[in-house]
């Protein structure tokens, strides 16, 4: 069993890996301002960044969902591991040795499912990538060749040969020290008569990576007529392949993603070869599926989704290839970037395109020419008779419930006009009356249709406001003057904890109102004080982590450790300014709980009690005034 690990050793994990290196190999990251970054949330659906990172502070959180933490939790949350396994992960990324508090380190014991998974796949394609040099292997180089793929094309996107035998990888990871259930569970091998057997054999193999660029898959290409497999077999499902949620090629294209704001999405492993060749780095290719919900949010996290975005499909011109235009064309809707579809003369995937005209002509046909919805209606509308009335009443009915589905009024609205043209149609109000008519009745019906006065796609995305999640207590009301400073103090002291120790320290957790900021207050109180982040901030903010009782407060913390404040200055002034008016409304709070207090007992109050009350409401109503005179200099 796995000991636990060092604590030394995980706070040298955090210091080692930032965070901002970790959360952009999932998101496009850009600049927020005061020393922040901002994406597209990995963790819930979004238009509008509400996702901040601070780099310096080790932390992450979504203002829109509430998810929030430091570099392990981040990793831990996207790629659903154990805190162990994350670490371990992060240490071998980082250099790492880690040392573990019972029984000593032993790795083929000791690391988590996913980490053991990974390496075994790793060592698979070390072992693929060998095999392509040997004789056997002859036939797949040759394959190469033939669609323009030299040696070097080959080693820079990892492709490799499987030996034709039944149990060459199996054996060769059994060397390796992976057990017989890794070896089925990862999906590289399978259950044969007398054990696990290989399951890619005699094949062309593409190592298939995640947006991290760990190895989670392959793709196989048929080589011989004597294998009666599919043309193309991939990696089963598995704990860490999941072919809706892998792009081939993201690893290397996902830089350029978000650096052009364009994404090039084509059918295969070998078009994916030739577009990066030709120098479309932007280009990727699901693996055996349609592409889909989960693809979609991976590019758009990378494109920012923002209005200048562009994804361009590829597709064959054939029955199949239109039949993918048009499936793409339902999900278009959850892009706010602009999608195209391009066809090459001849209906040449890129491979051959390139074979054939060169790297200049697969360049040239993915510039955005063809809207996507633009084809996709002219697909519709060719199925009909347009020379008849009929026709084009049946056209129209078919092809008007598809820009019914446009989420956006203006730009619905701008369809259906040419959709009028498409379909011959002089009457344009007509056509744009039945398309609103359809989104209408698909809005009563709780289907998708489009929002009223959402504004146009081209201009951007829309801006969505998000409701926080209640924190234990009466809600935060940020309109509340008392709520603002209560919580402009506590990013201080998370945040810039020199501007408000040591006097911060001595405020009681009473002193906040709200019992959200008053869990803060105590979290904070728990880890030391502010004074804590004088030395260092990073450790400071995880020991106030720690100390938070839930996941609620916890996303408070990472929440107010990131924000933005309000002040234009955040120098000792401001922070004086939010020192002295917290207190100050806790002492006006005393002296009227005090005064009200005596008023309820009225005459039956002790002398004794009574002049006591009486000088402390005096020297209470001194060190207000005091406070109103001098500011933080009276603290």
């Amino acid at each position: 069993m796995a000991g636990r690990i060092n604590d030394d050793d995980v706070k040298a994990v955090r210091d080692a890996v930032p965070i901002d290196a970790v959360v952009s190999e999932y998101l496009q990251l850009r600049n927020a301002g005061a020393g922040n970054l901002k994406g597209l949330c990995p963790f819930h659906d979004e238009k509008s960044p509400s996702f901040q990172v601070s780099p310096g502070k080790g932390l992450f959180h979504c203002f829109g969902c509430q998810e929030g933490g430091d570099t392990i939790a981040f990793v831990m949350k996207i790629d659903h591991l154990t805190f162990s396994e994350t670490v371990e992960r992060l240490a071998a990324k980082a250099g790492i040795t880690l040392r573990y508090e019972e029984g000593g380190y032993n790795p083929s014991h000791q690391r988590g499912e996913r980490i053991r998974l990974v390496e075994a796949h790793k060592i698979a394609a070390d072992f693929y990538r060998e095999q392509l040099n040997s004789p056997e292997a002859e036939i797949g180089r040759k394959f190469l060749a033939e669609r323009g793929f030299d040696q070097d094309a080959a080693a820079h996107f990892g492709v490799g040969y499987s030996p034709a035998g039944w149990d060459h990888l199996t054996r060769y990871l059994r060397g390796k020290g992976f057990s017989d259930k890794e070896l089925i569970s990862s999906g590289i091998s399978q259950d044969g008569r007398r054990g696990p057997i290989d399951r890619f054999r005699g094949r062309l193999m593409w190592p298939i990576s995640d947006t991290s660029g760990e190895i989670v898959g392959f793709g196989a290409r048929k080589l011989r007529d004597d294998d009666n497999g599919p043309k193309y077999l991939n990696t089963p499902e598995t704990s860490i392949y999941k072919k809706s949620q892998v792009l081939y090629g993201i690893d290397l294209a996902k830089k350029d993603i978000a650096k052009a704001s364009r994404a090039v999405v084509v059918e295969g492993y070998t078009d994916v070869m030739a577009c990066h060749l030709a120098g479309v780095t932007t280009a990727i290719a699901t693996c055996g599926t349609a592409f889909g919900n989960d693809h979609i949010k991976i590019l758009r996290r990378l494109l920012m989704d923002n209005g200048s975005a562009r994804v361009i499909f590829t597709f064959d011109g054939d029955a199949a290839g239109q039949k993918a235009a048009l499936r793409a064309f339902e999900d278009d809707q959850k892009f706010a970037a602009e999608t195209y579809i391009a066809i090459a003369p001849d209906n040449m995937d890129p491979c051959d395109l390139r074979l054939a005209k060169g790297d200049d002509a697969v360049r040239d046909l993915v510039e955005p020419r063809t809207p996507l919805f633009e084809f996709a209606l002219r697909q519709i509308v060719a199925r009909y008779d347009l020379e008849t009335p009929a026709g084009r009443a049946a056209a129209l009915d078919e092809a008007a419930a598809v820009v019914a589905k446009i989420k956006t009024s203006s730009v619905q609205r701008e369809v259906a006009v040419q959709l009028a043209g498409f379909v011959g149609i002089l009457d344009q109000e007509f056509v744009v009356h039945r398309v609103g008519q359809l989104a209408r009745w698909a809005r009563d019906r709780g289907e998708r249709g489009p929002a009223p006065g959402t504004g146009s796609r081209s201009g951007g995305p829309q801006q969505q406001v998000h409701a926080p999640k209640a924190p234990p207590g009466p809600a935060l009301n940020l309109r509340s003057p008392a709520h603002r400073t209560e919580r402009e103090l506590l990013k201080l002291a998370l945040q810039k904890p020199s501007l408000v120790s040591p006097a911060f320290d001595a405020y009681g957790i009473d002193e906040f109102t709200a019992p959200p900021y008053a869990a803060v207050r105590q979290c904070i109180a728990e880890a030391g004080g502010a004074e804590q982040g004088l030395a260092e901030t990073r450790e400071y903010l995880v020991a106030v982590l720690d100390a938070a009782p839930d996941d609620t407060v916890r996303s408070l913390v990472t929440e107010l450790a990131v924000e933005v404040f309000h002040g234009k200055s955040i120098d000792e002034t401001y922070a004086g300014m939010q020192l002295v008016q917290v207190r100050l409304r806790a002492v006006d709070r005393r002296i009227q709980d005090v005064q009200g207090s005596l008023a309820r007992l009225g005459s039956n109050v002790a002398p004794d009690h009574l002049a006591a009350a009486q000088n402390e409401v005096w020297v209470l109503q001194q060190y207000a005034q005091s406070l109103r005179s001098h500011g933080a200099d009276a603290l």
